[in-house]
């Protein structure tokens, strides 16, 4: 399948790693170049959305003795394996579990310690892995039952990933990743760049920079790789089934594709409406962004060198948050305006 690189043109800057020592169960490293990011440069955030109108699809119910007004959606991640919507609320701090196959039934609440940062799955089947910033804890819920165990993370993690058993966990307030082996610290990877989202896709990872707008290779046995650019405001990412990680600049208005080690821009495609969540069907090769500044889903074919607007459907206020289930196809879009879930089938 022929790629595309990059359709406008822009700096991309390459850094030249990071030098890892490794002493007692931590590692320390020092950038050599930082992609040249302004110091003190902030974190790109979705637009505040205006009224939603006539929003696409149905509403899931609310946990019961909840009204969807009183919370708000932080964060989704939908397990195909064992059919579990799992969902970030806040208000109190919760973790929502979904059955895909009986949606009209309430979910079942798992009680946070605090706000999840970002919710992701460390393998099919679960478990699903929320940090919790304020808790300096990430928070593994196993699905469907819903029991936890916590990991603690010094420095408040944001984002947590597994690969080959191990836990990689982002820690910007440190410009750290730490790499752990159960509760235990293996070493942590620092550098200059403040890593908020860490991805792994065929093996490989990468870490998301939000107020740099940067996306660097990670070699967990190693350090920090190359980085480039990623628009101008880059704020949330997933990967593809071509492992490329898809990104949206959500102060640029784009849609970026990269492939790592090395890592490389291969498409950059324009679009406005301060773009901010993102989800991938591997079934069908859909990439689905919301639009904060319309409330707006829109939904890409990523077959081609480029990609290629198949839908765009009107949705609920705020849609910081998007799902997607492979095996129907329905996309899942939270509001993080009390407007609940809204369901859509393309």
């Amino acid at each position: 399948m022929a790629e595309v690189v990059a359709v406008r043109i822009v700096p991309t800057l390459v850094t030249t790693g990071v030098v890892i020592a490794v002493c007692a169960g931590c590692s320390t490293g020092t950038s050599q170049d930082n992609l040249q990011g302004a110091p003190g440069l902030a974190a790109a955030t979705p637009a505040v959305s205006p009224p939603a109108s006539s929003p696409a699809g149905t509403t899931l119910p609310a946990a019961a003795g909840v009204t969807w007004s009183s919370v708000a959606v932080s964060g989704m991640v939908l397990d195909n394996t064992t059919r579990t919507l799992a969902v970030a609320v806040t208000k109190p701090a919760a973790l929502w579990l979904y059955s895909l196959d009986n949606p009209t039934t309430p979910p079942r609440v798992v009680g946070l310690p605090g706000p999840a940062a970002t919710l992701s799955l460390a393998r099919a089947g679960g478990p699903v892995l929320a940090p919790v910033t304020t808790a300096n804890q990430v928070v593994q819920v196993a699905l469907p039952a819903g029991t936890t165990s916590v990991v603690p993370v010094a420095g408040g993690p944001t984002s947590a990933a597994q690969l080959n058993g191990q836990l990689l966990v982002a820690v910007p307030g440190r410009k750290t990743v730490d790499v752990l082996s159960g509760n235990t610290v293996v070493h942590s990877i620092t550098g200059d760049n403040a890593p908020d989202q860490v991805l792994t896709v065929d093996g490989k990872t990468a870490v998301l920079d939000r107020p740099n707008s940067a996306l660097y290779d990670l070699h967990p046995a190693g350090g920090l790789g190359a980085g480039l650019r990623a628009g101008d405001g880059a704020t949330n990412a997933v990967t593809d089934e071509y492992g490329r990680v898809l990104v949206v600049d959500t102060r640029g208005g784009e849609l970026l594709a990269f492939t790592l080690d090395t890592i490389i821009m291969r498409q950059r495609y324009p679009l406005p409406g301060s773009p901010y969540g993102i989800a991938y069907d591997t079934k069908r090769d859909l990439a689905w962004v919301t639009l904060t500044a319309t409330n707006q889903l829109v939904g890409f074919a990523m077959t081609g060198g480029s990609p290629t607007e198949k839908y765009r459907l009107s949705t609920v206020r705020q849609p910081n948050s998007v799902a997607v289930d492979p095996a129907s196809g329905r996309v899942y879009v939270g509001s993080a305006a009390g407007e609940g879930i809204r369901v859509i089938t393309p």
